[in-house]
């Protein structure tokens, strides 16, 4: 599993097939330059769902290893949060200026441009679920 990013937690509760594990920020987050980015750097505690269809054989209070496998979904998601609104932003401000729209259209237009693009990503969040799967380990 040398090419996982792994992080350790406690089982806060189970829910059928899924096993909801709270990952507390480790020690090495703090020197760690993509903390920033990292969803579980930048917080004290997360709750990660795993869904697993050995979640019976867990216990509320037990400590696991939650992994992500697939280490280009780490690059993905940046991509997805980071730097595609970012394009389109750019796109929508300077289209609008483009076409003569003044300063506050623009900004506007821009803005609502942000919007639609996070709605839709979070429209599209099963998608994003399927592509991005934890896997827990029992330590």
């Amino acid at each position: 599993m040398s090419n996982t990013i792994q992080h350790r937690g406690t089982v806060e509760r189970i829910d059928h097939d899924t096993v909801f594990v709270a990952v507390e920020q480790q020690t090495a987050c703090a020197g760690c330059h993509a903390k920033s980015v990292c969803s579980v750097g930048g917080a004290e505690r997360r709750i990660i769902e795993v869904v697993t269809p050995y979640a019976s054989s867990y216990e509320v209070g037990e400590r696991v290893i939650v992994a992500l496998l697939r280490n280009s979904m780490g690059l993905s998601s940046i991509i997805w949060g980071y730097v595609m609104p970012l394009v389109v932003l750019l796109v929508v401000l300077f289209g609008a200026k483009l076409l003569g729209a003044e300063d506050g259209v623009a900004a506007l237009a821009t803005l609502l441009s942000i919007a639609l693009y996070y709605v839709a990503l979070y429209l599209a969040r099963s998608y994003f679920a399927r592509k991005i799967q934890f896997t827990i380990i029992k330590e």
